[in-house]
């Protein structure tokens, strides 16, 4: 898969790190993606937690395979998922 094939594919099961926020707190936040709105990536940690990541100013890498991460612009994943998935 190609980072720019990735904003149209499902996001949900993949792991995800935030690499760059505004909000230095998030950045580092990783585990799996197990849910998303339009604007907002839900993210549940190893611990278990739940953290819900603003899509909008952050950077987040996706690991697609053990040697395969693709870093995408929130911007690039803004909107309803179901809209984005079915552009494909």
């Amino acid at each position: 898969m190609k980072r720019s094939d990735l904003p149209y594919h499902e996001l949900i099961g993949l792991r995800t790190r935030v690499v760059f926020s505004p909000d230095p707190t998030q950045i580092g936040i990783s585990g799996k993606v197990i849910d998303e709105t339009a604007n907002l990536l839900i993210i549940k940690t190893k611990n278990g937690r739940v953290k819900r990541i603003p899509k909008k100013g952050r950077v987040f890498e996706f690991f697609i395979r053990e040697s395969k991460v693709v870093k995408l612009s929130g911007k690039d994943i803004l909107g309803r998922p179901e809209e984005r998935v079915k552009k494909l």
